[in-house]
């Protein structure tokens, strides 16, 4: 097989990136193979799995350019899936930003194989989906990502969304894992949803049934409906045929992660 070219890889998983995975990759023990086999470039297979997420092609549909099979892309994927490496990768590329205001919302994809969690979806015929739900800061950066089925309402996410921030590192102060304010439509509006949040010393800033138009989202509601279509931009994530739940919510974390260290990378430049 050929090796992946240069350009493609540092397109896919440019140095700064691949700065911060390295670190995080678990060790890997390859299986007894007869005679003398070359170790793998991890670079290599990291970069299919992104080529993967990326494209949204099979795994069977992997280019030989990338020097890696189908069967070890995947295999490889599986073991980094148990090993936590999507959640640590998204807390890495998140140090270091500052920030102060937090916004949710929530967004369905079609299931063709089914799988868990999945359910009927009520705008969609009823038909298998999933429902994907983001927490992300004022400039629409994903800070915690989840996975439901389609037919779980989307207020439900709030508190796991909110409790799931990670203490991300600021270089203006310290540690932060909870934003000033909380920003939602009215799907989220409940008294439960706002006593809870001022418990936590949150100030919610939820729309109100009945008061505010349903016609266009906020003022700062809009920003992360834009993230939710930087995310589906990995044309994996558009609709999911992973049968475990734990894969297609670790292809939404690699999405997260690879956005926020684009997003970060323009503003820091």
């Amino acid at each position: 097989m050929a090796v992946v070219g240069a350009d493609l890889q540092q397109r896919l998983v440019p140095d700064g990136l691949w700065d911060l995975v390295a670190p995080l990759l678990p060790s890997f023990a390859s299986r007894p193979q007869g005679g003398g086999t070359a170790p793998l470039d991890e670079r290599a297979v990291f970069t299919a799995v992104v080529y993967i997420l990326t494209s949204g092609c099979a795994w069977r549909h992997l280019p030989e350019t990338f020097g890696v099979s189908p069967a070890t892309a995947h295999r490889r994927f599986s073991v980094w899936t148990r090993a936590g490496l999507w959640r640590r990768l998204h807390r890495a590329v998140l140090d270091d930003l500052d920030w102060t205001s937090a916004i949710v919302d929530a967004a369905g994809v079609r299931a063709k194989l089914g799988g868990a969690p999945t359910g009927p979806n009520p705008v969609d015929r009823g038909k298998k989906g999933s429902e994907l739900h983001v927490l992300s800061e004022a400039r629409g950066i994903p800070l915690t990502i989840a996975v439901s089925g389609a037919n779980t309402h989307d207020s439900q996410a709030l508190k796991p969304l909110t409790r799931g921030i990670p203490a991300i590192r600021s270089r203006r102060g310290p540690r932060r894992r909870r934003p000033v304010r909380l920003r939602a439509d009215k799907a989220y509006f409940s008294a439960d949803h706002l006593t809870w949040l001022r418990g936590r010393g949150l100030i919610p800033r939820i729309a109100r049934p009945g008061i505010e138009s349903s016609e266009r989202p906020g003022r700062h509601r809009w920003k992360t409906e834009r993230t939710i279509s930087w995310l589906f931009g990995y044309r994996r994530l558009t609709v999911r045929y992973e049968r475990k739940g734990s894969h297609f919510l670790a292809f939404l974390g690699l999405a997260a992660a690879l956005t926020c260290h684009k997003k970060l990378a323009k503003l820091t430049t």
